[in-house]
């Protein structure tokens, strides 16, 4: 199957559940991250008073944000004068499975700061 067409209020649904999610993990990680990178910045501000050497490179991914991948494919969806979706079977992967090209990337990264 190369396509499928799909009620355009479902899938508004789907993406719509699936941005919210996704929201709520970046905002998740970002306050664990932020939470880490103030504690590496005060044991090296420690180290430095303390006159030890100081590791200048930080090697803490921050997390991304892709809440505008779902927020563009939501205006075009409500957008649209179609009652009807027809997405490919990469469109649907991706805007109904949740499954985009950067979904491994942006899990590994959140993880770290949960």
């Amino acid at each position: 199957m190369r396509t499928v067409k799909i009620n355009k209020q479902d899938f508004i649904t789907r993406v719509a559940a699936n941005r919210d999610s996704h929201r709520s993990v970046f905002e998740t990680a970002v306050g664990g991250y932020r939470a880490r990178m103030i504690d590496l910045l005060e044991r090296r501000l420690r180290d430095v008073r303390h006159g030890r050497a100081v590791d200048q490179y930080f090697r803490l991914p921050e997390p991304e944000d892709h809440t505008e991948d779902y927020d563009r494919v939501l205006m075009m969806a409500r957008m649209s004068v179609d009652d009807v979706v027809e997405l490919t079977s990469e469109d649907f992967a991706m805007f109904v499975m949740d499954q985009w090209d950067w979904k491994q990337s942006f899990t590994d990264t959140t993880a770290m700061y949960r």
